[in-house]
């Protein structure tokens, strides 16, 4: 059985009994070789917190599950003749293996994540019961909204980075609030001055834009099928709820509001309930449209 590992930024067509699978992990420096073809079942590596986006020519694909969680074979953006998975890993998925339908294996191992000491203003990290019931009045909203997401694809083209700007923090790092260890970051955040301009990632449409108590000034795009951007910690929003927005519009200016210690844009990814890498899924996403 042969494992291929899968690495940053560089797109690696997979052809194993039918079944592709174009896989990129963030940090990783090697390259892969193209698998031998033989009847051996192919392996495909995914990290907890990334995503694999797998592709079939077959008409009537069965959905595939991985620890209670089901994804749905969903048109390719290029290719007609073909259907796209696309498999986004919780964070916090033990490592496992699945069996597919052609027998081919997706094993979800261990991302190497580090640790991170923040420090926040005491009432963010440790909120008093009047802000916790905001916190989760806030959370329940999204909740809802993530469940419902558009059925219709909006996104259309690749997605692009909200700025260009040096990253300050990496997705999946543990995050150490005040000497006390907290949550996980959920997103990537971008080096931004008060007041830099943010720019929708792909094509979507307003699903939240107010200002919230962690995660303070939010836009939220709701590209279809499940998948979301967001923009966290912004100054000044520039659009509404409802608005359809087109890649590249101009939709927040970023800030240092809710829990930070000092400005900056968060920028995360998710898709079907589950918060990834957000450039692991962009480098993915991409390649759909620059290798059919």
């Amino acid at each position: 059985m042969k494992n291929f590992s899968l690495t940053p930024l560089i797109f690696q067509k997979l052809l194993i009994l039918g079944i592709l699978a174009f896989g990129i992990q963030t940090f990783a420096q090697d390259s892969l070789q193209n698998p031998v073809q033989d009847s051996t079942p192919a392996t495909f590596q995914v990290e907890n917190g990334k995503t694999i986006i797998l592709s079939t020519n077959a008409k009537n694909p069965k959905p595939i599950k991985i620890h209670q969680k089901t994804y749905s074979w969903i048109p390719h953006p290029t290719d007609k003749s073909q259907k796209i998975a696309i498999l986004s890993i919780p964070y916090r998925t033990p490592a496992s293996t699945t069996t597919l339908e052609d027998g081919s294996l997706v094993q979800v191992i261990a991302g190497n994540y580090t640790k991170e000491q923040i420090q926040a203003s005491p009432n963010k990290v440790k909120p008093n019961p009047k802000n916790q019931e905001r916190i989760n009045q806030e959370r329940e909203e999204a909740n809802k909204i993530y469940s419902n997401y558009s059925q219709t694809r909006l996104w259309d083209s690749t997605f692009a980075y909200p700025m260009q700007s040096v990253i300050t923090s990496p997705f999946g790092s543990a995050r150490v609030f005040n000497n006390e260890l907290k949550s996980y970051h959920s997103g990537t955040d971008f080096r931004a001055k008060i007041g830099t301009e943010i720019y929708a990632s792909n094509r979507g449409k307003v699903v939240i834009a107010k200002n919230r108590f962690l995660a303070g000034g939010s836009v939220v795009l709701d590209h279809g099928e499940g998948i979301f951007s967001m923009y966290y910690h912004c100054s000044e929003l520039k659009v509404q709820v409802g608005q359809i927005v087109e890649k590249g519009d101009l939709i927040a200016l970023s800030g240092a509001t809710g829990r930070v210690s000092g400005p900056h844009l968060h920028f995360g990814i998710l898709v079907r309930g589950a918060q990834v890498d957000p450039l692991d899924f962009i480098a993915q996403a991409n390649a759909l449209f620059n290798n059919p």
